[in-house]
């Protein structure tokens, strides 16, 4: 149950040179491509691949959960796209919105390895983070990141995530429970 929430909120997100929307059936094709593309450069920090992980039924199964997931209210999934020209660069959703007396929710992202370092992941966590306090009236965005992960870590420090504590094997990752470093930003920090 969602409390709080209203009604579904705006599902197109634009600004700092990027857009973000829900994925639909159409963005399968760049999808499995940037995914496919992207998996030696995306496969240490993300869950192991199933074995269809990139199949057109896979894909329908994952627009279902994202569907049911913003019916919810417990999801925001978002691709990113350039602005410029509409290429699907990556993905930043929110996760596990938690609503009651904490009004929290998880984020996560990834981009393609032809487009990183070029600020679209920054951007769509800045973008989303504005999102989940002005329409989804959250009070606390929560985030992970491997303690190797420079680039990401550096990311949420940048776009104004303060750093919590240590979690030991705290997700799943590539098949292994790894030990992961807590970020957060509040409603009331500097976003920058």
């Amino acid at each position: 149950m969602a409390l709080w929430r209203d009604e579904i909120p705006e599902t197109t997100l634009a600004g700092e040179g990027i857009r973000l929307r829900h994925p639909g059936p159409d963005d399968y094709e760049a999808w499995a491509k940037l995914r496919s593309a992207s998996r030696g450069h995306t496969e240490a920090w993300e869950p192991a691949w199933s074995a269809d992980e990139l199949t057109r039924t896979a894909y329908k199964r994952r627009l279902r959960r994202y569907q049911q997931d913003v019916e919810t209210g417990q999801g925001y999934p978002f691709f990113i796209f350039r602005a410029s020209d509409g290429v699907l660069v990556g993905a930043c959703n929110l996760n596990n919105v938690r609503r009651g007396v904490l009004q929290a929710a998880d984020i996560g992202y990834w981009v393609g390895s032809p487009y990183v370092r070029r600020g679209h992941a920054r951007a769509a966590v800045r973008r989303v983070v504005t999102f989940a306090f002005a329409q989804l009236n959250l009070n606390r965005i929560e985030a992970a990141t491997r303690p190797e992960n420079e680039a990401s870590r550096s990311l949420l420090m940048s776009v104004g995530f303060s750093p919590e504590g240590y979690a030991r094997k705290y997700l799943k990752i590539n098949g292994e429970w790894r030990d992961h470093l807590k970020f957060a930003i509040v409603r009331g920090d500097l976003l920058r």
